[in-house]
């Protein structure tokens, strides 16, 4: 066919009216899934499982307005302000500077993130699901907070080492479900690889502060905390655990094999005591099919061993009135000892800790008593406390290795130190 001037013209004015068309109804789209009820809610729901307020929210500060100093093995890094302020916050952020944010560990501006914001987790979120969560951030109310992230000394404070960081640390991807595994598996893993980042915490670290995808969720120290190993490991993990114990636990902090207290105790107060039930359950179905844990378990040690003896007697005198002389606790208000995955644990970091300065568990809506363990490190020498712990730790069917006075001694002094 032949074009004429006029013909062209046409086409022309129909491509421009299409292009417009595109742009306007583009934005206007744009516009309402941002003012989309569904699609907030969604995104709060999806920020709330990733527990973004905990990290993002300093001590008295207001709710994801950044500055909560997060200790790093390399020095001291603080969150940011992620409220809709344009100038200390994410407000003047596009929706592609969130998604490489939280799919590649880079900020606006291309300033590449440190890995204590858990992108390498966070990569396998669909796009879908982290633009849910920047429009609900998005509602938040604006705070201006002005954050100075990074205060880690030379050479860490250099933002480029992070490339050779993620050269051998970071797989960028989307989670691909497994086609061998039930839809409800592959939400556990879903919620548990990318949203709940789970890893973050109960994966042992290397020297850099990557993950050692050999020891996946088997257990690492935090805080001075032992985040356990939460495999199905018989021993050390929570392979005896029901299912229905685990959805107990993730959803009140309390079972009646377990309390929550230390960081877990502010993730499920924060987050895990909010989720679905479905979602609680698909965690269970993921985490019980996950095996680890070889060879034989340790045998207990002799009751006649010395330290099992004088163990025995201050278990007695001091821990037998709420844990019971059989180990067994009080359900959902004494942890049970017998058959306790934290308590024979190799990292002793928690136990001690709870001995030296006490503990309080989670309070959550459904068990709000928050049940606490006074401090014993006014009462107990270095001695006592290893003794005691030795004596839990091989008593009732556990078996662990013993406890050394100098090990408790070490965690004193370091507890001191940082009151």
């Amino acid at each position: 066919m032949k074009r004429t001037p006029c013909t062209i013209a046409a086409m022309l004015w129909r491509c421009t009216v299409a292009a417009l068309m595109t742009l306007v109804f583009g934005t206007i789209i744009a516009k309402a899934d941002s003012q989309s009820f569904e699609t907030i809610e969604h995104g709060r729901y999806l920020a709330t499982l990733a527990d973004c307020v905990a990290c993002h929210t300093a001590p008295g500060g207001k709710p994801y307005a950044g500055g909560l100093p997060l200790q790093t093995p390399f020095g001291t890094l603080y969150s940011p302000n992620i409220t809709p302020d344009e100038e200390t916050g994410i407000g003047a952020w596009t929706d592609e500077d969130f998604i490489a944010a939280l799919h590649d560990g880079i900020g606006r501006g291309g300033k590449r993130l440190y890995p204590a914001m858990p992108y390498p987790a966070y990569t396998k979120l669909s796009r879908e699901d982290v633009l849910a969560i920047r429009t609900y951030l998005a509602t938040l109310e604006p705070v201006k907070n002005a954050v100075d992230v990074n205060q880690l000394p030379f050479p860490f404070n250099q933002r480029s080492s992070l490339l050779f960081w993620n050269w051998l640390n970071f797989k960028d991807g989307r989670f691909q479900p497994n086609p061998q595994k039930s839809a409800e598996w592959n939400r556990g893993a879903y919620v548990v690889e990318a949203l709940g980042h789970c890893g973050t915490c109960h994966s042992s670290k290397n020297i850099l502060g990557g993950d050692k995808s050999a020891n996946y969720l088997q257990g690492a120290t935090l805080e001075g905390w032992l985040a356990p190993n939460i495999t199905a490991d018989p021993h050390k993990g929570i392979g005896t655990w029901s299912e229905s114990e685990i959805v107990e636990y993730l959803k009140t902090g309390v079972n009646d094999r377990a309390i929550a207290s230390g960081p877990m105790a502010d993730e499920i107060i924060n987050s895990s005591s909010k989720m679905m039930d479905s979602d609680a359950h698909a965690i269970a179905v993921y985490l019980k099919d996950l095996k680890s844990g070889t060879g034989t378990p340790p045998q207990p040690l002799d009751p006649n061993d010395a330290r099992m003896i004088a163990g025995g007697a201050i278990y007695k005198d001091n821990c037998e009135g709420c844990h019971t002389s059989a180990g067994a606790g009080i359900p959902r208000l004494f942890p049970r000892l017998r058959g306790n995955t934290v308590v024979q644990s190799d990292d002793i970091s928690t136990i001690t800790r709870v001995v030296l300065l006490g503990s309080r568990g989670a309070a959550t809506a459904a068990a709000p008593t928050g049940p606490a363990m006074p401090s014993f490190g006014w009462r107990l020498n270095d001695d006592n406390v290893a003794a005691v712990l030795t004596y839990i730790r091989n008593s009732w069917g556990n078996a662990a290795p013993p406890v050394a006075s100098s090990d408790v001694g070490t965690y004193r002094k370091s507890a001191n130190a940082g009151q």
